[in-house]
């Protein structure tokens, strides 16, 4: 079931199933200020860690919040003479968390061919990072260094949105007015978002039932991971033949 973060009529918000869960009375945190604001900075914690749970166990799926307007790819322009790019924030200023593919423009208006990623300190025969030579081309490569990417040649041409990013990034997070917002998440698992506020709550204020609500959510943490490990079903498994030699 997909829950919306307030429903002060039905009970059946992320809010109120939090208030059930510390044993308070409804409207708690629902009508109180500053609880409510309190709540939103824990689902908000919560709803980093449901993702950081999904990229650890994602393999080939590549989650996001589906709140999310766009997909998460970010194109820039290629400069001529311009060899590192710095990427901070995606198109709507969601931060970037990594980068998983680069693609760039064969000339100004070319079509776009996969950059081969690469580590200079770890590898051979990639001069052209550090020869100093300032060898100018096509890139083919690109090395990833911390928050932006150096290419192994120097562009010779300018190109509109030359460079394709693929990426994770943050989700989108409540705030304390919304009501009939939906984690951007798959509803199987929406509960996670008022266990584990509520599993903070009982540890800062020594509640009896912490450890029931503990064991909540370690269970839902593996029935996430293993959702997400399985969420590739639309690839074809590959199966290799062993010979074996009866001489």
């Amino acid at each position: 079931m997909s829950i919306s973060y307030s429903d002060t009529s039905t009970k059946k918000g992320l809010v109120q199933f939090y208030e059930k869960e510390i044993g308070a009375d409804y409207g708690y945190v629902s009508g109180n200020t500053d609880r409510l604001k309190g709540f939103t900075a824990s689902v908000n914690l919560a709803t980093d860690d449901f993702l950081d749970l999904l990229l650890k166990s994602s393999g080939t799926w590549k989650p996001d919040d589906s709140n999310q307007t766009n997909f998460p790819e970010v194109t820039t322009p290629l400069v001529s003479s311009q060899r590192d790019y710095t990427f901070l924030t995606d198109e709507t200023g969601n931060l970037i968390l990594d980068i998983f593919r680069v693609y760039c423009r064969i000339s100004a208006t070319g079509e776009y061919q996969l950059l081969k990623p690469v580590d200079p300190d770890s590898q051979t025969d990639l001069n052209s990072f550090i020869d100093g030579q300032s060898k100018t081309g096509i890139p083919t490569r690109y090395d990833k260094t911390a928050n932006g990417i150096l290419l192994d040649l120097i562009p010779s041409y300018n190109s509109t949105e030359g460079l394709k990013i693929s990426i994770s990034r943050e989700a989108l997070y409540f705030v304390y007015t919304d009501t009939t917002k939906k984690p951007g998440f798959y509803g199987l698992y929406h509960r996670y978002f008022y266990l584990k506020p509520a599993l903070d709550y009982a540890r800062i204020n020594n509640l009896p039932n912490y450890n029931k609500i503990l064991d909540q959510v370690l269970l839902l943490e593996n029935k996430i991971k293993d959702g997400a490990s399985r969420r590739s079903r639309d690839e074809r498994p590959a199966f290799s033949v062993k010979v074996e030699n009866n001489k």
